[in-house]
């Protein structure tokens, strides 16, 4: 098949075979400009269409064989949004038989494409679910292991730092989880240092959330860990938003709030403590104290309250920093990182302020140190693996739930009475938490803006 068309002057000769497409030009003429001809100049419905071309492919034995596959160009064309070009091929049914090529051509392209993200997106509500399952059952692990540090300085008198350098040293067995797994157990090469980063923040965190438990007093140390939770809650809201511009919903900012306000609530004083204290009998600096044991006392507590916030400060810029790391850096890894650079700043920490190493005398206190090693490993495994989806600020509101966790556990094996504002407290706290978690988990069948939700948070997110 040969086809003539003039190019201002110039003839072409064009052949089409049932493989290949030939076009010969004459020699073009110096200084002659090449004008291709526009609809309804002259020649230009000489050259052969693409609709001509198309029934010529059509007519030959090859272009049968690669045409009569209609099952995978029938998905394809559906997965893509493409029409079927050919207006003479009659429609085939919506349902009936068995071949492939019916559920392709029948259902459309609005169907097909519809049905692959309605797919894609109940694949990603199933990973969201076991995702908040992971964070929810952090958060558990987490009140537990406050239970059990309260119990190991109360019971067997082992000085917080000296529990978080034993919970660091058998930490470093899950190094082996990275190795076994062919990974590098310090990094992929351009991603060490930013690893190093990361794990430097994390155990200051920790250096300064177990540092301040030996400034304050013993009946504390729940005001202290809330006002921790609390200072990671808002500062990874804002550090999020302002290194990673990372924003909330609206639904999601209202959540948050409110399971912030449920901390504050649990940070209300108790009168019945206050008054103990007045008394002299609780564990505070009692009234015969002089004025300069008082101004002592005070400026210990003011620190110890310090290094509550500033261990807040460090967990958010933790909690970024390993999100903007989540597709380089797996959890076994992070892990590994986060127990050395524990061991070296507990034991510096512990050097700067001359607290010395005293283990475990008992079988009791190991298990007790046994299991705050076990709970913290599981609560940070759930944590890392919720932030490869979640905010960051959601992920810490979602471990406030340690907080009305702790106070059951020690009301379980301490009679001891909360006070009304704590128990509003955590109960707002479970409250948010449950809302937040339904809110993301519960129109997995709606309407099409919610059943993506979970699936466009992750595309726009800026990190990717």
């Amino acid at each position: 098949m040969e086809s003539t068309h003039l190019l201002d002057g110039s003839k072409k000769r064009v052949k089409i075979h049932p493989h290949t497409v030939t076009a010969k030009y004459a020699p073009h003429t110096p200084h002659t400009h090449t004008h291709f001809p526009q609809p309804g100049d002259e020649g230009y419905d000489d050259a052969p269409s693409f609709e001509e071309f198309g029934s010529f492919l059509e007519e030959t034995s090859d272009t049968k064989q690669l045409t009569g596959t209609r099952k995978w160009t029938g998905k394809a064309g559906a997965l893509f949004g493409g029409k079927d070009k050919n207006k003479d091929t009659p429609p085939r049914p919506p349902m009936g038989g068995g071949e492939g090529g019916v559920e392709g051509g029948g259902k459309g392209a609005g169907g097909g494409v519809g049905e692959q993200l309605a797919s894609f997106s109940e694949a990603s509500v199933s990973a969201s679910r076991l995702t908040w399952a992971s964070v929810v059952l952090a958060g558990l692990a987490h009140g537990c292991v406050c239970v059990l540090t309260r119990l190991a300085a109360s019971r067997f008198n082992l000085p917080p730092l000296t529990l978080l350098l034993v919970r660091s040293v058998l930490q470093l067995l899950y190094g082996t989880v990275p190795m076994k797994r062919a990974e590098t157990a310090f990094g992929s090469k351009g991603y060490r240092r930013k690893l190093l980063l990361y794990g430097l923040t994390h155990s200051f965190s920790l250096c300064c959330a177990y540092s301040s438990l030996s400034f304050v007093s013993l009946g504390d140390d729940e005001a202290m860990l809330t006002t921790w939770r609390l200072a990671t809650t808002v500062l990874s809201a804002t550090l999020a938003l302002l290194l990673l511009d990372e924003r909330l919903g609206l639904v999601d900012l209202v959540t948050v709030a409110t399971g912030v306000l449920g901390l504050g609530l649990v940070l209300v004083p108790n009168p019945t403590g206050l008054d103990q204290n007045n008394n002299g009998t609780g564990s505070g600096m009692p009234n015969g104290g002089t004025p300069a044991q008082q101004s002592a006392q005070f400026w210990r507590e003011a620190f110890g309250w310090s290094l509550t916030v500033l261990a807040g400060l460090w967990m958010s810029l933790a909690l970024v920093m390993y999100r903007s790391l989540k597709e380089r850096v797996s959890v076994g890894t992070a892990l590994f990182t986060v127990s050395w650079t524990g061991c070296l700043s507990t034991a510096v920490s512990m050097l700067l302020l001359q607290q010395g190493p005293v283990w475990p005398a008992s079988l009791q206190a190991w298990c007790v140190v046994l299991g705050v090693a076990v709970c913290s490993a599981g609560g940070f495994v759930g944590v890392t693996n919720g932030l490869t989806r979640l905010h960051p600020a959601l992920v810490s509101a979602t471990q406030g739930l340690e907080v009305p966790v702790a106070m059951m556990l020690e009301i379980a094996v301490v009679p001891l009475v909360p006070s009304v504002c704590e128990v509003i407290g955590g109960v707002v706290v479970v409250a948010s938490v449950g809302w937040l978690v339904t809110v993301k988990l519960l129109p997995s069948r709606g309407s099409g803006r919610k059943q993506r939700e979970e699936y466009e948070e992750i595309l726009d997110s800026p990190i990717k």
